[in-house]
């Protein structure tokens, strides 16, 4: 099954419901190596997603949805936040173009070229401690498993679990980027807020996206 619309809008609404639930624990993991607002500041990013898409009639396509949200989340995220969720979004929308169903190809295009632009934005590389360490590992594996057989599902659950890891792994890394790169070794002990929240993002799209192919 492709993805329309209406699957990228789930996708959109778990993903604001997840951060929501993690709004807290966001801002506790940033209170250590932040400014302790990142849990704030993506609830009112996806706060404006939620109410978005109630006050809108309907995209014609996935690439207006998703261009859409990426000016959303700019202009009410704000920071360096706002501002690589924001291009995230807004490269999968110039790669899902005007197509009016995204198949898992361009899924995986979407989200190769949306990892481009948070290294565009952040210039963060493996190892930095930033949202990269959960977010290059989930699209890695979502494109080998696509490739091995096929199957979205099978692909996004192993995006999910890749994140996941890579997540995890941010806990025992120095930050290198950001404010929190200030620390030095005091910003070891703790996930990066970055990276939790990409794998929110991550996962709620392996419980919509992937269960709708």
């Amino acid at each position: 099954m492709a993805i329309g619309t209406p699957e990228i809008e789930a996708w959109l609404r778990e993903f604001a419901r997840c951060i929501g639930s993690a709004q807290e624990t966001l801002s506790e993991l940033d209170s250590a190596v932040g400014d302790a607002d990142h849990g704030a500041n993506m609830d009112r990013g996806m706060t404006a997603i939620t109410r978005m898409l109630e006050s809108n009639a309907g995209w014609a396509t996935p690439g207006d949805l998703l261009k859409d949200t990426g000016m959303t989340l700019m202009r009410t995220i704000g920071g360096s936040s706002g501002a690589l969720y924001g291009t995230i979004f807004l490269r999968m929308a110039k790669v899902a173009g005007d197509e009016p169903t995204l198949n898992g190809q361009v899924l995986a295009e979407a989200f190769r070229a949306a990892l481009q632009g948070v290294v565009d934005r952040g210039q963060a590389k493996a190892g930095d401690k930033t949202m990269y360490d959960a977010f290059a590992p989930a699209v890695e594996a979502f494109d080998a498993k696509l490739a091995a057989d096929g199957a979205i599902a099978e692909a996004f659950d192993a995006a999910k679990a890749a994140a996941e890891a890579g997540r995890d792994a941010t806990a025992a890394m120095k930050a290198r980027r950001g404010k929190s790169s200030y620390l030095g070794e005091k910003s070891v002990g703790h996930q990066d807020p970055g990276a939790v929240s990409i794998t929110i993002l991550i996962t709620a799209a392996a419980e919509t996206l992937g269960r709708a192919a």
